[in-house]
């Protein structure tokens, strides 16, 4: 971990972080309409490959750049600098394949606040770890955060259960949980953020196109959505924003503040996915001839959202001291 930060640091971290967040939020309603139009193409081709083609061809394309810009520094790379970027693409193909399978069931916006789960799970972790109490405003916040999660999953009080959707969607949180404490580590901290973030890359990379290859039902599903312009559109949207743009924030700035502030911050992401979904959905409908329709604003996603985000100022307004 890299010393404190100063204040100008640590607000430039938090607002670039935030420019992250919003690259992400953009990556939800994006990803949605990108499976659709998938599932146009290759109707029976099942979520599993639809999800694992959403994330393959992105990654390869963002490994592709990355390679271009570092190719006289590549051999340079550490065995740290590999160990972490390996562990955060592992930790991240997890998070994304199931966080994109569950946008199949569930909406955008519900997708975006639920990823944000491990907000209560780092202070918890945190707190188990280093065996001391975070402090009532977290634990507070971390109340705010489990209600928020009851109300916009819907959650059956009857059966106590959850959809397929926001099941997956939480345990995709676990695991991006992993990621964000895997740029936590101490003995990562002279880590190069274009090195760890090329590995990682060409990790999930590696990872993607191997499933999509095991999971197609033919090999000639693995060639068609190439053939579309609106799928080349969405990937390229994804590439270049959600992937490049988004990671290279996180990786760079995140090191900068605590685990646990980084995560509450991250909870901003899924107010700018679901005022995107209010608006995109109906032009992405328009550009890739599928039914899509814009989300509304439900007490669901007022109430539900609206307690993550109180959380996330509450943390923001007095954040927690560095573990």
């Amino acid at each position: 971990m890299s010393p404190a930060a100063t204040p100008n640091l640590r607000l430039r971290a938090v607002l670039m972080l935030l420019g992250a967040n919003f690259f992400w939020g953009l990556s939800f309603p994006t990803i949605k309409a990108l499976a659709l139009v998938h599932g146009a193409l290759l109707p029976d081709s099942g979520t599993w490959f639809t999800a694992a083609m959403a994330v393959a061809p992105r990654f390869v394309l963002a490994t592709a750049v990355l390679l271009l810009w570092q190719a006289r520094t590549l051999a340079d790379t550490t065995r740290r600098e590999w160990h972490q970027g390996v562990l955060l693409g592992l930790f991240a193909s997890a998070g994304m394949l199931l966080q994109n399978d569950g946008l199949l069931f569930t909406a955008a916006s519900t997708s975006a606040f639920l990823t944000q789960f491990y907000a209560i799970m780092i202070p918890v972790w945190l707190a188990l770890r280093h065996r001391r109490n975070p402090g009532a405003l977290v634990w507070a916040c971390c109340a705010l955060v489990l209600a928020g999660v009851a109300i916009l999953g819907r959650f059956d009080w009857h059966t106590l259960s959850f959809g397929r959707g926001e099941v997956e969607t939480l345990l995709s949180s676990v695991f991006f949980m992993g990621q964000i404490l895997c740029l936590e580590r101490a003995d990562f901290a002279g880590n190069r953020p274009a090195k760890i973030t090329l590995v990682m890359f060409a990790t999930e990379a590696v990872v993607f196109c191997a499933l999509a290859g095991v999971l197609a039902p033919s090999a000639s599903a693995l060639f068609v959505p190439w053939s579309s312009l609106p799928w080349l559109g969405l990937t390229i949207l994804l590439t270049s924003f959600c992937t490049l743009g988004a990671f290279t924030l996180m990786n760079t700035w995140q090191p900068r503040i605590s685990a646990t502030e980084a995560g509450l911050i991250y909870c901003v992401e899924p107010i700018f996915g679901s005022l995107l979904a209010l608006c995109l959905p109906a032009w992405f409908s328009l550009w890739a001839a599928i039914d899509y329709p814009n989300e509304t604003a439900t007490w669901h996603l007022l109430v539900g959202g609206g307690l993550i985000t109180l959380a996330n100022v509450l943390l923001q307004w007095r954040p927690p001291a560095r573990t």
